[in-house]
This record gives structure tokens, sequence and C-alpha cells, in this order.
């Protein structure tokens, strides 16, 4: 396939992805932007960075003095703007890649339609959303906002390990909010790192572990080949019902770990299963997001 053919292939798989992402979310968001939504207005007078301007900001907005040293124009943003942001982080490693036959999505594809939700309701809310771990990490505002997130997240990317983990970028500011979602399978040192960084700054959110029904049960009997979806670990089991006891006992623990991680920082965690309704999980984060915000 020469380079043309190539580029034209992608561009229509990211095409055909973007409009049912987009879709998708909106029927969740719709579910829950009637209990909870409103747009909201302020101001704040100290500076905070520049950024480049996005469709939907205003001309109003823009600043010419620092517009007129470049060829790209630039909005001038202030601490209040930034501090109003929503970061949120929806892990796409391998291990995310896992869906067992009770499950009618992988876990990864999940994370990402509940963050495209949750921007959703944010934009008609009126405030700010980034998602940290991608190559473009611009804060996003307004409907062209939206649109230019669900393609960023509508484009398929190699997983670069078995476990993802938060990027420990310092990208926030005193009082914004975040959510970060991932099955937290692999080190949790890495994980106390991200966190720390976050409640330096004051930063308020939610854990939400994305799990597939098969990983909360463990219903594997008989002699079965366990291996990671990056196939970097594998385990041959001659029983494996033998192992249930001992899985579920891990699991609890982590899960002990990551609430005491979380309620240390403030924040709260929380479990999705991905044969579960994406509603009432959406309802939840933005209920907590809207907490966080008032009790700042």
């Amino acid at each position: 396939m020469n380079q043309t053919a190539r580029l034209t292939a992608e561009a229509a798989r990211e095409a055909s992805a973007f409009p049912s992402l987009l879709a998708e979310a909106e029927r969740a968001a719709a579910a829950v932007f009637g209990v909870h939504g409103r747009r909201r207005a302020g101001s704040g007078e100290t500076f905070w960075q520049y950024r480049q301007a996005q469709p939907g900001d205003s001309m109003q907005s823009i600043d010419w003095r620092r517009s007129g040293r470049s060829d790209e124009v630039f909005v001038r943003e202030t601490e209040w703007e930034t501090a109003q942001t929503v970061w949120l982080w929806a892990d796409d490693a391998a291990s995310m890649r896992f869906q067992s036959k009770k499950s009618p999505t992988q876990k990864s594809d999940r994370a990402t339609l509940l963050a495209l939700s949750i921007a959703i309701l944010l934009e008609r809310g009126g405030e700010r959303f980034a998602f940290l771990g991608r190559k473009d990490r611009s804060i996003r505002m307004g409907r062209a906002g939206v649109n230019r997130a669900a393609l960023l997240l509508s484009r398929e990317r190699e997983p670069e390990g078995d476990y993802g983990y938060p990027p420990n970028e310092v990208l926030y500011t005193g009082g914004s909010r975040a959510v970060f979602m991932s099955d937290f399978f692999g080190d949790l040192d890495k994980l106390k790192i991200a966190m720390t960084e976050a409640t330096s700054r004051r930063v308020k959110g939610v854990l939400l572990q994305v799990v597939d029904p098969a990983e909360e049960v463990f219903p594997y009997k008989g002699r079965i080949l366990f291996e990671s979806i990056a196939g970097g670990l594998k385990y041959d089991a001659d029983r494996a019902e033998s192992l249930h006891d001992a899985y579920r006992t891990k699991l609890a623990e982590r899960r002990d770990t990551l609430k005491l991680l979380a309620r240390k920082a403030g924040w709260r965690f929380a479990i999705h299963r991905t044969d579960q309704p994406v509603s009432p999980t959406l309802l939840m984060l933005h209920q907590t997001l809207e907490n966080a915000r008032a009790n700042r």
C-alpha cells in the first residue's frame, strides 16, 4: 500500500470512529444534563499563560500584541480560567484493551466514552476541560472544543506497555479538578507520584476504576493460559479455579489501597464495570466534580 492509500485509509478509519463516539457520548450526556447543567460565567485578572486560539474563542479574548510577534493567533488565559479546567485522563494502555464475552466493550473504549461525555457536560455548563496523556493537551471550551476532543479521542493509539499511569505533568493550578480512569492494575507507586503532585496543587477529583466483569468475578476453570494483552506476562494454570480466592483477595487489597490513596488526597474512589450502563457513573462523576467546585 502506497503512502497516499495508507493515509486515505487512516483518515477514513478515524472519520468513521468520530461520529459514532460523539453520538454515543451525546446520548449519555443528555441523560445527565437534565439533572445537572447550567452555564456559568466568571473572570480573573491574574495572567496564567498564552495558548493558541481555538474555534469558539471570542475576538475580545485574543491578545493581539502577543499574536503580532508570530504567525499564530494567541489567547491570554487568566489564573481563574485555568483553575476552572477539569483535567481528564482515560487510560488506553494494553491492559485496558481487554474485553470478555460478558462485556459489550473494551475497558479503554468505555473510559474514552466517559471522558468525552464528561467533556460535553462541562461544555454545556460553560466550563473548560483538557485531556492528560495526549500529545494535544490544549485547554478546550465550547462546541468546537468538544468536536476536536472527539476527533482526538477517536484516534487509535498503539499502547506503550501493559499498564498505564497518569502522567506526572505540571499542568494544574490550585483549585482545579481531575478524573483519572483506569483499571489501576499496574504499579501503584507511579499512581502515588501523580496523586502527590495533584494534592500539592489542591486538585480534587475522582479515581475511577474501570473493570471488565470477568476481572471482577474471576469465572475461569480448568487449564488456562493467562497472558497480558501486550504479551509481557504469562501464567499457565492447571486448575484456574484454584486461583479464585487468592485473586479476589488481591483485588480487594488493591482496592483498599486505592480507597486510602483517594481519601488522603480528598478524592473519591469509585468502580465502573463495563457491563453496566454509563449514565449512573457519569452522573456520579459530574456530581463529584460539582461538589469539588463548590467546596474550593
